[in-house]
């Protein structure tokens, strides 16, 4: 039996919400070891003008503790 863990990540990027899910999940991996799946439970994007410079994304890791 797994033992999973679920926390709660904020990410955002100038390029796009896939780029901002895995800035997310590099970042993350760098202190949470075994992260199995992520889920983007919100997406919002910044705009100035008639422009949008800035994606975010609101994920859930998921992660197996040993």
């Amino acid at each position: 039996m797994a033992v999973l863990k679920v926390i709660e990540v904020l990410s955002n990027s100038n390029k796009s919400w896939e780029d901002a899910t895995k800035n997310a999940v590099k970042h993350a991996s760098k202190t949470v070891k075994n992260i199995k799946s992520v889920y983007v439970q919100d997406q919002s994007a910044i705009v100035d003008g008639d422009d949008v410079t800035e994606f975010r994304v609101n994920l859930k890791v998921t992660f197996e503790v040993k």
